[in-house]
C-alpha cells in the first residue's frame, strides 16, 4: 500500500508539474512569449515624466475584460503591415542650425534622435532634391538655360552644411537609417513661368532631363556615402506656394512616372529605389493614387503613396488607398505644426497631435511616418520666404542651447519602441477616450502605446491569452508598454 501510495503521489506531482508547465507564460506563440511583467514608459503633462520608465506591471490569470472596465486587448497572432522606420526631415534649416550649435549639444542632438538606446532611434529621414523653403536661399543643382545633359549639374551647395549633418546622422545610427529625398521644384528654366517658387509646371520638353536630375542627385550623395532608399516624384503637386513648387495633375504625375522617371531609374540600375507618388494632403490621396496606379505601366514603378495633414485628417482615406491598392505601401512623408509663436512652444496639445496622427495612421496601414524638421532655430527656421514654424527641438544658436517640445516625447514612444521589421497586431480598446495601436517587433518583444488626449486619469486593464495586467493612463499622457 505504502508503494502504492508513493508511486500515486509522484504520478499526481509530475501531472500537476506537466499542467503547470503548459500553462506557463514563458510558452512560445508564434515568434512571442505570453508575457509575466511589461515595462512601462510614460510622458504625462503637468510631470517631469519624459519617456520615464515606470515600475514594471505583472500579468495575472483573467480570462475574460468586462465591457464596464476599460481594456486594451493584444492578440498578436494577427499580424498586419510592416515597419519601414519613424523620423523626420533633415533640411538645410536642420544643418545649418545645428552646424552653429557647440560641440556637445551637437553630439546631444544626434544621440537624442538617431540613437536607439540613448535616444528615440530614428530610422526613416527625408532630404530635399536642391532647396526647398526650409532653406537659407533658393538654389537649383545646375542654373544654366537647356542645360538638358546636366553637364554643369553640382550638389556643392549642399557640402557646406547638409551633407555632413546627414553623415554624422547616419553614423550615430549605425547606418541603419533609410533616405529619401523629395523635388519642391525643378529647376527654374524647366518651367512654365521661369521660376522655382510660386508654382508653374514642368515644361513638356524637360520631362527626359528633369527624369535624369533625379538620377543624378542619387549617384552624387551615394557617392558621398549615402544610400538613398527612397524618392518621392513631387512635394505638394497641388499647392502653389510662395517657395519652390510645381502642379502636377494627377495624369501629369501619372505620365511623368510612366515615361520618364519609372524607365530612367530602371535604365540607370536604380529599380530599388522606393517611388512614391502624391506626397501631398490625406483629403484627396485616394483619387490621386488611383489615377496612377490603376495605369499597369506606370503602377509598375510605384512602390507606394506619400501623404501629409495640412488639410483635415480623413484617417480613412489611408485605408481606403491600402484597400484598393494592397500590394502598394504608405508612408506619412510630412507633418508640422507651422507658424512659430515662441510663447506657445510648451503647449502640450502639440505632441498630442503628432501621437494622434501617427497612431491612427498606423492602424489605418501606413508603413512609416516621418516629421518634418528635426531642429530649427530660435526663430522657427531658418527658412527664406519666412515661413516659420515649429520642429520637436528648437536650438538658441546664440545661447548653444537646445530645447525639447513634447513632441519629441511623444515621437519617441513610437519611433523608441517600434522598430523596421514591427509588424502590426490586434490592438483593440473598449474605451473610446483611449487610443492605442501595437505591434510585434522582429526581437518577439511587443509595443502598445495608449493615448489619453482626455482631463480625466483612466485606469485600464492590458489583457493578452487570457491574462491581463492592470495600469493606469494619466491625463493627456502616452504610455507605451512593451511585453517579452
Amino acid at each position: 500500500m505504502k508503494i502504492l501510495n508513493r508511486f500515486l503521489n509522484i504520478l499526481f506531482l509530475l501531472i500537476f508539474i506537466f499542467a503547470g508547465c503548459q500553462k506557463s507564460p514563458e510558452i512560445q506563440r508564434e515568434g512571442w512569449k505570453i508575457p509575466k511583467k511589461a515595462e512601462v514608459f510614460l510622458t504625462a503633462k503637468d510631470t517631469d515624466h519624459r519617456l520615464s520608465k515606470q515600475r514594471s506591471i505583472s500579468f495575472f490569470g483573467f480570462p475574460q475584460p468586462d465591457e464596464a472596465d476599460a481594456a486594451i486587448m493584444i492578440d498578436p497572432n494577427k499580424t498586419f503591415q510592416e515597419i519601414e522606420g519613424f523620423g523626420g526631415a533633415l533640411t538645410d534649416a536642420s544643418a545649418e542650425t545645428f552646424s552653429k550649435l557647440p560641440g556637445s549639444k551637437q553630439e546631444e542632438l544626434l544621440e537624442a534622435y538617431f540613437d536607439p538606446e540613448i535616444g528615440i532611434g530614428y530610422t526613416l529621414c527625408r532630404t530635399s532634391i536642391h532647396t526647398c523653403d526650409f532653406s537659407s536661399f533658393s538654389q537649383a543643382y545646375t542654373e544654366v538655360k537647356d542645360d538638358t545633359l546636366l553637364n554643369n549639374f553640382t550638389i556643392e551647395q549642399d557640402r557646406t552644411h547638409r551633407i555632413p549633418f546627414i553623415k554624422q546622422a547616419l553614423a550615430v545610427s549605425d547606418y541603419q537609417m533609410k533616405m529619401f529625398a523629395s523635388p519642391w521644384s525643378p529647376p527654374a528654366w524647366m518651367k512654365s513661368n521661369d521660376n522655382m517658387l510660386q508654382g508653374g509646371k514642368l515644361k513638356p520638353e524637360y520631362r527626359k532631363a528633369w527624369a535624369r536630375y533625379y538620377v543624378r542627385f542619387i549617384r552624387a550623395y551615394e557617392a558621398e556615402g549615402i544610400p538613398i532608399w527612397g524618392l518621392t516624384v513631387q512635394n505638394e503637386p497641388m499647392a502653389t506656394q510662395t517657395w519652390e513648387s510645381c502642379i502636377y495633375t494627377a495624369e501629369e504625375e501619372r505620365d511623368f512616372v510612366r515615361d520618364y522617371l519609372g524607365p530612367a531609374l530602371e535604365t540607370e540600375g536604380l529599380s530599388r529605389v522606393k517611388l512614391m507618388v502624391w506626397d501631398h494632403n490625406r483629403g484627396i490621396m485616394y483619387q490621386r493614387a488611383k489615377v496612377v496606379l490603376d495605369d499597369s505601366l506606370a503602377s509598375q514603378y510605384v512602390w507606394g503613396t506619400g501623404f501629409h495633414w495640412y488639410v483635415g485628417d480623413h484617417f480613412e482615406n489611408v485605408r481606403l488607398v491600402h484597400d484598393a491598392f494592397p500590394d502598394k505601401k504608405l508612408i506619412f512623408t510630412e507633418g508640422c505644426v507651422f507658424s512659430y509663436v515662441p510663447e506657445r512652444i510648451d503647449e502640450w496639445q502639440w505632441g498630442e497631435q503628432y501621437a494622434e496622427s501617427v497612431l491612427m495612421d498606423l492602424n489605418n496601414w501606413a508603413h512609416g511616418w516621418v516629421d518634418w524638421n528635426v531642429l530649427l532655430d530660435e526663430q522657427g527656421g531658418p527658412n527664406h520666404v519666412g515661413n516659420f514654424c515649429f520642429a520637436p527641438v528648437h536650438a538658441d544658436t546664440k545661447e548653444g542651447t537646445l530645447h525639447y517640445m513634447n513632441s519629441y516625447y511623444y515621437l519617441g514612444h513610437f519611433s523608441k519602441f517600434i522598430r523596421p521589421g514591427a509588424k502590426r497586431i490586434i490592438a483593440s480598446s473598449n474605451d473610446d477616450q483611449l487610443l492605442t495601436t501595437a505591434f510585434l517587433n522582429p526581437d518577439g518583444k511587443i509595443a502598445v502605446v495608449v493615448l489619453n488626449m482626455t482631463d480625466e486619469e483612466i485606469p485600464f486593464m492590458l489583457w493578452i491569452e487570457g491574462r491581463a495586467a492592470k495600469s493606469v493612463s494619466p491625463q493627456h499622457s502616452i504610455i507605451t508598454l512593451i511585453m517579452g
